[in-house]
């Protein structure tokens, strides 16, 4: 059916703008009188019943410097037959305050509600009321009400009820000819789906409308402002912990996607509402322990094959060999720790074992047909990879005597189930899908469960992964990813990552990105952004540097020689920028060992200083010639790595013209040499440097990125935006209403030692400890003078602290976590554990998930008790459900 489809809406723009209104990834340009009131009008095929989603942008010079918030656009349905010239009277959509009310968390996890058709209808003359209201809780709907019969005359229980036909935004048909006034007024009332509760009214003054003349066949919409609601905003209470530490009777020695619906069970059990997870991506470079870094994954898209749950699978055949696989599955999950190795080695045997037995049957079914379909852009390549990494024994493809990149015109070879080439990458095909399977089966428990499955987006890649492998061009390989120094690591942190390419990836409208969060989007609910200070700018490290020292923030604005001098520093590029190596330096590092150090690494220069031999003048090249040393070798090791980076000046790495200010230089030997004068003078510089000259540049490099990937799905967005924090991050957070980190610890005022609970921001979530720092017992035992600081000035209790920390006062710290002013509140599982004495593990530092300043740290913690006991301990159960109940979260 042809309809004529007029759009209104009201913006205000400047000389040189147009607005467009977009529908189906076209563009129309609209007509304005008076640069204010923009309109469009078109004919346009639409089958009774049907609907167009839209959204308006402002156009200058062809280009496109504004849109509307686009994650739920307009909606225009067509349910009255009768209409067939429909007027549009819209408003300018931005970003809303509560934006995260129309998050998947929120829509399908914590207020779903179940949608009732929108009747057709065949009214000559009527007019639609749109309207938002995302406040409303899962059992209400909601409904108009108003001083005419047709809206019940003020009486709430005989209100009009809307439908919600999109997330939080409801609308009604209302026949024009019914009305006996010419101007109606009228309010919003929340109604619960029980008829006996009272209803709720929205506030402020009566909505106002005078109703148009319309001709037969002629409909107008009237989209209003949010309904207003004075509701108790959402607060929730969850758990942080991986999916590999999660233990059942049944696992096999790591934690799996069937554990992940057993702990979902438990969280549905204490009334807690979100789970958050560390990454489940695959991380499988060279099958050891030291794929067991879940932050460096071979694949944003592949999951991890150790996640696979046997148990859902078909079971083996052979008889002996399931008897076999058995036992080892007991003796692996009696471990108290995980041992990857064998945990692996062992999983991959097992679906190895089911892809020759069930593979072809299975790959024949249409389920697994359509999930190909779904994936092969990315599992096509990523199989292929898998391939040559195991063929070659390395994932180093820069080594692989053929397919050193990804070539596309492999694509049909190895899509098509008759070829060699396919044969080879089925069995990594197969076990995707199982695991894609099993990862949505959870999701959709979760969602079932009304529990928030919130997932983990790392910052960076590994550098040999196939991400690399496919997309070279939107990484810098010549270039380590990283973090400057803090109270966890004084050497700052390098995680070897490739740092990315912004520049190409921005050529594309940062589709990598944008594909990446849409696949997280079929498992998760909401998400971590690992480390957002990197969407601003990344600490980059050179690929000669071990310490994240030696790094610079890129991008960012280096400084011209005459900068500096202007400071008031005399330029000196050999003392300045060359390590500064004398007998005193010696001495204080080496001690006993200066000797040594400086006849074998060692040559002079001018009188009284040194410089390092080439073959041990960058920290890669000392690294490699102490390989396998011992403990006493490692001392002289370190200590060469400090003579590199004892430097006030680093070159920019990409104009070698221009410097940084190394990172903490004041903590290092040359910095005590320096004049009164000079040192004051390169106070100034650095300070200004940190923490003020970039702020503005790094605000408009953030927002070149972060809103595309905001806007990419509807998952709830939080980020870890701890640490060096520049003043530009919290205004774009704010702009982007992304729920921030709040941790006690890590307090964000540099003038407090600890956080205040009850300043924390509402759209935040509140932590007292996370996957990488200490647990709370490790924490109370750390340091007994801050312990004590940290009892008499924010638990507020007088005498002595005591140690270690026994279970009530861990209820009470919990406690206090969750009645913070934080929408969501996540508690780590050992720290739920510590409430318990008779639960909780011996040794508390056996339960440290990771130490960040180890970059090769064993990440292999695992529950001490199984799901199902924990299930049953219902001591804790109990606890934990009535603090969550008087701290007011759902």
């Amino acid at each position: 059916m042809k309809h004529e489809l007029n759009f209104n809406v009201d913006y205000r723009t400047t000389f040189g703008e147009v607005l467009v209104i977009n529908i189906d990834g076209q563009q129309f340009n609209m007509a304005s009188t008076n640069g204010e009131r923009w309109t469009y009008q078109m004919l346009r095929e639409i089958e009774n019943g049907g609907s167009i989603d839209y959204f308006y942008s402002v156009i200058r010079n062809g280009k496109e410097t504004r849109r509307e918030w686009s994650v739920e656009p307009h909606r225009l349905e067509t349910n009255n037959s009768a209409a067939k010239v429909i007027t549009v009277y819209d408003h300018w959509i931005d970003l809303p305050e509560d934006g995260f009310l129309y998050s998947s968390a929120v829509t399908e996890c914590l207020t779903k509600r179940q949608k009732a058709n929108f009747p057709k209808s065949k009214t000559a003359k009527s007019i639609r009321l749109k309207v938002r209201a995302p406040q409303l809780r899962a059992d209400e709907v909601l409904a108009v009400t108003g001083d005419d019969l047709p809206i019940g005359e003020w009486k709430a229980l005989e209100a009009v009820r809307m439908y919600e036909h999109n997330y939080n935004e409801w609308i009604i048909d209302l026949d024009v000819t019914k009305f006996t006034k010419p101007i109606i007024e009228f309010k919003f009332v929340a109604l619960d789906s029980e008829d006996d509760v009272t209803p709720f009214w929205e506030t402020g003054p009566n909505r106002v409308i005078t109703l148009p003349v319309l001709n037969s066949g002629e409909q107008v919409v009237y989209e209003l402002p949010e309904a207003r609601f004075q509701i108790y905003p959402i607060k929730c209470a969850g758990t942080q912990t991986p999916v590999f530490s999660m233990k059942s009777k049944s696992s096999f020695g790591v934690g799996d996607f069937g554990d992940l619906k057993k702990f979902i069970d438990w969280m549905a059990t204490t009334k807690q509402r979100i789970l958050q997870l560390l990454p489940v991506n695959d991380t499988t470079i060279t099958h050891t322990w030291t794929d067991s870094y879940p932050y460096s994954c071979i694949s944003v898209f592949a999951l991890h094959p150790q996640y696979a749950d046997l148990n859902a699978l078909p079971p083996i055949a052979d008889e002996n060999v399931a008897k076999e696989m058995e036992k080892l599955r007991k003796e692996l999950n009696a471990l108290p720790q995980i041992d990857y190795e064998r945990v692996n080695d062992a999983k991959t045997k097992y679906l190895r074992i089911i892809f020759e037995q069930e593979g072809k049957k299975m790959m024949q079914g249409q389920e697994y047909k359509t999930f190909f379909n779904n994936t092969k852009e990315w599992l096509v390549p990523y199989a292929q990879y898998c391939v040559m990494r195991d063929k070659y024994g390395t994932a180093d493809f820069n080594t692989w005597p053929d397919h050193n990149e990804w070539n596309e015109e492999e694509r049909k070879e190895l899509e098509n189930a008759r070829t060699k080439q396919y044969k080879e990458a089925a069995f990594f095909y197969f076990t995707q899908y199982i695991l894609d399977k099993q990862m949505r089966e959870a999701h959709d428990y979760a969602r079932s469960k009304g529990v928030i499955l919130k997932g983990d987006i790392p910052i960076g890649v590994n550098r040999n992964s196939c991400d690399v492998w496919t997309e070279k061009k939107y990484f810098n390989l010549n270039g380590q990813a990283g973090a400057p120094p803090d109270a966890f690591s004084t050497n700052g942190q390098n995680w070897g990552f490739p740092t990315y390419n912004w520049e190409e990836m921005l050529k594309d409208g940062c589709q990598w990105w944008t594909k990446r969060f849409t696949k997280m989007a079929d498992y998760f609910d909401a998400y971590r952004i690992d480390h957002v200070l990197g969407f601003f700018r990344i600490w980059e490290i050179p690929i000669d540097a071990v310490h994240g020292l030696l790094g610079q923030f890129a991008p960012s604005l280096a400084m011209t020689r005459q900068e500096v001098e202007a400071y008031g520093l005399k330029w000196n590029e050999d003392l300045y920028m060359k390590p500064y190596i004398t007998d005193n330096v010696l001495h204080t590092i080496f001690g006993e060992y200066a000797h040594q150090v400086k006849e074998m690494y060692l040559r002079p220069t001018t009188e009284g200083k040194y410089e390092m031999l080439p073959e041990y003048d960058t920290q890669r090249k000392v690294e490699k010639a102490f390989e396998g040393c011992t403990e006493e070798e490692s001392h002289i090791r370190d200590g060469l790595y400090a003579l590199i980076s004892n430097v006030l000046f680093l070159k920019d790495h990409r104009d070698g013209d221009k410097v940084h200010p190394r990172i903490s230089a004041q903590l290092d030997l040359l910095y005590p040499t320096l004049s009164d004068g000079d040192k004051w003078a390169f106070n100034k510089l650095y300070n200004d440097y940190f923490y003020r000259r970039n702020n503005q540049y790094w605000y408009k490099e953030a927002m070149k990125k972060l809103p595309r990937l905001v806007n990419a799905t509807r998952m709830l967005v939080c980020a870890e935006d701890l640490g060096m924090v520049p003043d530009c991050v919290p205004w774009v957070m704010n702009e982007l209403k992304i729920v921030t980190l709040e941790m006690q610890t890590m307090p964000k005022k540099p003038d407090s030692r600890f956080g205040h609970l009850s300043e924390y921001p509402y759209r935040s979530v509140c932590a007292f400890s996370s996957h990488d720092t200490p647990t709370l017992r490790q924490w109370w035992d750390e340091d007994r003078e801050r312990t004590q600081d940290y009892y008499t000035t924010m638990l507020h209790r007088s005498g002595e602290a005591p140690h270690p920390l026994p279970g009530w006062l861990a209820a009470d710290i919990v406690s206090r976590q969750l009645t913070s002013p934080s929408m969501i509140c996540v508690t780590t599982l050992q720290d739920w554990l510590a409430m318990d004495e008779s639960l909780r593990l011996p040794d508390a530092n056996a339960e440290r998930i990771n130490v960040p300043a180890n970059p090769k740290h064993y990440w292999r913690y695992r529950m001490h008790i199984t799901i199902e006991e924990l299930m049953k301990a219902e001591g804790l159960n109990s606890k934990i459900r009535q603090l969550i109940i008087d701290s007011g979260r759902k």
